[in-house]
C-alpha cells in the first residue's frame, strides 16, 4: 500500500506530538504543524502559560527525519492552514488525514466572571481552529487519490460531552468541536472520507498543569481522582486511539465521539 500522509495541528507537544509519533510508528509521512507561540509577550493566545515552541516542534521532527515535515503556522489562520495542507500534498504526493490536535485552555471563574477574551481566545483556537484544519484538508481528501481512505479526527475532550467546574468557556467551545464533528461527518455523506472527536480525560499533559493552576493545584496528579483508572492517562494512550482513526479501518467510526476519558467520573 502507498504510504500515508497526515497532517496534524498541535503536533510540537503533548498528544499532538504523540500522535505523530503513532503515525510515524505505522509508516505516515506527516506534516507536524504548531504556531509553537512560545512563552514570549507576542505569542497573542490569550494564554497566561507557556506553549510550545519552535525547538519542541524541531526537535520532534528530527526524532522522523524521513518521515516528518515541521510547518509553523497558527490555527487560526485559515490561508496559513490551507498553505500547511498544500505543503503536505506537494512534499508527500498525497494527503489522507487530518489531526486537529491544536487548543489552550482558560477559564478558573464561574460563567458569569469569566472575561468574554477568554470565551474568545477558546472559540477562536479550539473551535475556529479545528474549522479552518477541516476546510483545508477536506477538499484534498475530495481530490485525492483514494477518498474512501481518508480521515478527519478532531481531539475534543470530556468537557465536550458534559459541564466541569469553572470551565464553561471551555466546555462550550469543545462541545461546538462535537458539533462541528457531527456536522462534517453529514457533509461529507456517500464521499468515503470520514470524521470522529476522540475525547481525552486527564491526561498528562501542559494544559493539564495549567488546568490545575486554573484550580490552585500544585501537582496534576490531584486530577486522578475523576479517572475510574486510578491514575492520568498518558498521551501515547490517547494519540493510539487517534491513529486508529486515522486509518482505513478508523472509517467505521464515522460521526462519532470516542471517548479516551479512562472512565472519567469528573
Amino acid at each position: 500500500m502507498t504510504a500515508r500522509v497526515a497532517l496534524v495541528t498541535g503536533a510540537a507537544r503533548g498528544i499532538g506530538a504523540a500522535t505523530v509519533r503513532a503515525l510515524c510508528a505505522q509508516g505516515y509521512s506527516v506534516l507536524a504543524v504548531d504556531s509553537c507561540a512560545g512563552s514570549g509577550p507576542d505569542r497573542g493566545a490569550g494564554v497566561n502559560y507557556a506553549l510550545a515552541t519552535r525547538e519542541d516542534l524541531e526537535k520532534l521532527a528530527a526524532e522522523h527525519p524521513d518521515q516528518v515535515r515541521a510547518e509553523i503556522a497558527d490555527v487560526r489562520d485559515r490561508r496559513a492552514l490551507e498553505q500547511a495542507a498544500t505543503t503536505a500534498v506537494e512534499t508527500f504526493g498525497r494527503l489522507d488525514a487530518a489531526v486537529a490536535a491544536a487548543a489552550v485552555i482558560t477559564g478558573g471563574q464561574p460563567l458569569w466572571e469569566t472575561p468574554e477574551a477568554d470565551l474568545r481566545t477558546l472559540l477562536e483556537i479550539d473551535v475556529l481552529g479545528v474549522w479552518n484544519t477541516a476546510a483545508a484538508c477536506v477538499p484534498h481528501f475530495l481530490t485525492g487519490p483514494a477518498p474512501t481512505g481518508c480521515r478527519f479526527v478532531a481531539v475534543a475532550s470530556a468537557a465536550g460531552t458534559r459541564g466541569l467546574f469553572r470551565l464553561s468557556g471551555y466546555g462550550a467551545a469543545k462541545h461546538a468541536v462535537v458539533g462541528l464533528v457531527r456536522g462534517l461527518a453529514a457533509d461529507l455523506v456517500n464521499t468515503g472520507v470520514t470524521a470522529v472527536a476522540v475525547s481525552p480525560g486527564s491526561t498528562r499533559t501542559a494544559m493539564l498543569r495549567a488546568t490545575a493552576a486554573l484550580y490552585g493545584l500544585d501537582d496534576v496528579d490531584a486530577f486522578t481522582d475523576s479517572q475510574l483508572q486510578g491514575r492520568l492517562i498518558e498521551p501515547d494512550e490517547v494519540a493510539s486511539l487517534i491513529a486508529y482513526c486515522c486509518s482505513p479501518h478508523g472509517g467505521v467510526a464515522n460521526g462519532s465521539v470516542l471517548s479516551a476519558e479512562g472512565g472519567f467520573r469528573g
